[in-house]
């Protein structure tokens, strides 16, 4: 039988003087340029490892706002203002790319190499293409300054940066099971998407004037962006928790954004915010805006555990939109949370259906086929859902499950392996280690394990 060797992990006393010996090592030379202000300011982080950070992390976390919306003219519209805005920065050469994503909170954010992404609940809030290239030259912004970088090699310094490219298997919606479904975009995400200084905030906002004004767009967009979120919040805080968390707002920021629109950019005053062709290119998302509305208010209910009327609400949502994939899979974990999982499970293969190409419904599908024993189907759906979203470590323990479910010993033993290679700690890898100790596989004691999927039905 073929022996599995499992590599001894550092103890946490060789792992801090490893870290102290690398950081020290690595400050005598951790000075670049900033390419906005062009002044030296300490970096460890490279141009070429913030494009090889965001290739990693940001397809895990567009697959967890439900990926691209199937709108190609929306996204190829967004893209586009964006590039114009990119196009006049002060890093054009990064690889950046503009999407609208299927998520229904309010939000926009980028990823370090350039990887930029809108939510379609914040589009439906713009008015005009004015208050969109705002928001896009905001996060260009963010890239231009280096902040995410700049806050990493702050980090890594410090000692606190760890675990870059690990899962992270979590849900706000309740139970075990909600947290397996909900566990799909924490690939290094949070460290790259931490919230930002409002330091960090005030240059973003002013490069985004920058940038948006050079390509011909009115500065009176960057205030109406700025209106708007101020007066959703007033209205209903929750409905920007996760905007305000990662951009911290105030009014001092709106009131800066006025003043220097009225002064330094008076003369841009002249240029359109062009609102006709903005309703034009989001007639089709418009038309949906009923249902995203209650899909907003069924997670916000979720994340209340009030499974039972956010399951009404998605019902009148799917009624408006009933091929929306978020709307879907948002039905599924809400029936997972309440444990209807053969319910669950064909909300789950319908969103499967409807968009093929976005891997979060094959994985939930497969989770819940497991739960229905039904291995071999369950393994299929790991597997393509690893085809198209690779890197996510939690995968290979799911396809070992489903083999060993077959009664595949080898197979699931190789899977294992591989997801303890990138994975120690937790339910899921005490079930693997102890199945690789019982099978002969490693040397060890072979305990008892619960079935780690097994949830609480």
């Amino acid at each position: 039988m073929t022996k599995i060797t499992i590599v001894r992990q550092w103890n946490r006393r060789e792992f801090i003087k490893a870290g102290t010996l690398t950081a020290l090592g690595i400050a005598i030379g951790g000075c670049a340029k900033n390419p906005v202000t062009g002044q030296n300011q300490f970096m460890l982080v490279s141009e070429e490892q913030e494009i090889a950070m965001d290739k990693q992390a940001a397809p895990h976390q567009l697959s967890a706002d439900y990926g691209p919306v199937q709108d190609g003219e929306l996204n190829t519209y967004v893209a586009e203002v964006g590039k114009s805005l990119s196009g006049k920065s002060h890093r054009p050469q990064m690889p950046y790319s503009y999407q609208v994503v299927n998520a229904n909170y309010v939000n926009a954010y980028a990823f370090p190499g350039g990887t930029i992404a809108c939510t379609r609940g914040i589009m439906l809030d713009l008015d005009n293409e004015a208050e969109l290239s705002a928001l896009l030259g905001h996060e260009v912004g963010h890239v231009n300054a280096r902040h995410t970088a700049s806050r990493m090699s702050t980090q890594v310094l410090a000692g606190t940066l760890a675990g870059i490219g690990g899962a992270v298997v979590g849900s706000q919606y309740g139970g075990e099971w909600g947290a397996l479904a909900g566990g799909l975009g924490g690939i290094g995400v949070g460290a790259l998407l931490a919230s930002y200084s409002r330091d960090d905030e005030r240059q973003a906002d002013s490069l985004g004037m920058e940038y948006m004004t050079k390509a011909g767009y009115n500065p009176d967009g960057m205030t109406g962006l700025m209106e708007m979120l101020n007066e959703q919040h007033d209205r209903e805080p929750s409905a920007l928790e996760v905007m305000f968390a990662t951009h911290p707002m105030s009014s001092e920021r709106l009131a800066t954004a006025r003043k220097t629109a009225n002064t330094k950019y008076m003369g841009a005053k002249e240029y359109a915010v062009y609102r006709e062709r903005y309703m034009d290119n989001t007639a089709s998302l418009r038309k949906i805006k009923p249902a995203v509305e209650k899909m907003q208010t069924a997670e916000k209910l979720m994340r209340e555990v009030k499974n039972n009327e956010a399951e009404d609400h998605l019902e009148t949502a799917l009624k408006l939109a009933p091929n929306d994939y978020t709307g879907l899979l948002l039905m599924s974990k809400c029936l997972i949370a309440q444990e209807k999982y053969d319910k669950a499970q064909s909300y789950a293969q319908h969103a499967r259906d409807v968009y093929p190409t976005e891997a979060q419904a094959s994985q939930i599908n497969g989770l819940l086929l497991i739960k229905s024993e039904k291995y071999e189907a369950a393994f299929e759906n790991f597997n393509d859902y690893e085809k198209t979203l690779p890197g996510n470590p939690i995968t290979a323990f799911y396809k070992g499950f489903s083999q060993e479910g077959m009664g595949h010993t080898h197979e699931a033993a190789q899977e294992y392996y591989r997801y303890l290679q990138q994975v120690n700690q937790g339910e899921q890898a005490k079930h693997a280690y102890y199945r690789l100790v019982q099978w002969g596989y490693i040397k060890g004691e072979a305990k008892p394990v619960a079935n780690p999927l097994a949830g609480s039905a």
